[in-house]
């Protein structure tokens, strides 16, 4: 019989580490909501079809979730070691075959390691979201679904439309590699310790026909020059680019419109002819 999160959190005196960008989820009521939702957005009843993998589980709040909803197998990824044996705990309580692996999650590639087919269902933690992120959106063709929580302002700017603000490089990679429903909000209080900001969860089902990484390569070029000089007009911000006020006419762009103007498609036509 597993004790309560909480009573699982204070008997290993687990505090969040800042520097791991955690901020633990010991809510039941919230962890089965994300994998409720997520299962009811694509139109599945369980997991038991599918490898999961979840990035960071902590005291493993949304693993317990995770669990309930009857994976083919679970491979958790955790570098806090003080998890580890919490892991442990859980394996031996659940009839479903449990990988854990303690290292770092940007040098662990799940098609190497699990399965297909795969989802990844993850808490991420805050310090490295997004470079998760856009690692994971080079690869879509190795998952079903992610599940993921990001800060929210950083959920805007996945899920931004042109002419917006928060329209940029992460905008455009993920909307050009995967359909991104956002399941819902949290308010600080429900984590612990409670960030200073909301968060919220996102859904990304991979694209039929997502662009590659080597295309990838080439946008994440364009707009870290495009978005790097945001407020400049394209001509200007590009020229390093032999022949870019030709190459923007060829694809309907007008070289003095700016980066926010230019929707993901049109980034992904320009990558084509570089």
């Amino acid at each position: 019989m597993l004790p309560t999160l909480r009573e699982t959190v204070d008997f290993y005196g687990l505090m969040a580490n800042k520097a791991l960008g955690q901020n633990f989820l010991l809510d039941s009521n919230i962890t089965d909501k994300i994998i409720r939702q997520s299962l009811a957005q694509q139109n599945i009843p369980d997991f038991h079809k599918y490898n999961i993998i979840e990035i960071g589980p902590g005291p493993g709040g949304l693993t317990r979730s995770i669990l309930g909803a009857e994976p083919l197998s679970l491979t958790v990824v955790e570098m806090d070691s003080r998890c580890i044996k919490i892991m442990e705990d859980l394996r031996v309580e659940t009839n479903t075959p449990m990988t854990i692996i303690n290292g770092d999650a940007m040098l662990f590639n799940p098609a190497e390691t699990v399965a297909s087919p795969r989802q990844i269902i993850s808490n991420l933690p805050y310090n490295v979201s997004v470079p998760l992120l856009i690692k994971w959106l080079t690869q879509t063709k190795d998952f079903s679904a992610l599940t993921l929580m990001f800060q929210k302002e950083v959920a805007e700017r996945i899920m931004a439309p042109t002419h917006s603000k928060d329209y940029g490089r992460v905008s455009i990679i993920a909307q050009l590699t995967c359909s991104i429903k956002k399941l819902f909000d949290l308010n600080p209080e429900c984590f612990t310790p409670a960030p200073k900001i909301w968060s919220s969860v996102l859904l990304f089902q991979p694209l039929e026909n997502p662009i590659n990484s080597d295309d990838i390569a080439k946008i994440e070029k364009i707009t870290a020059l495009a978005f790097g000089q945001r407020r400049k007009m394209l001509r200007q911000s590009l020229k390093s680019i032999i022949n870019i006020n030709e190459k923007l006419e060829q694809i309907g762009i007008l070289p003095t419109a700016r980066a926010e103007e230019v929707p993901p498609q049109k980034f992904f036509e320009l990558s084509q002819l570089l």
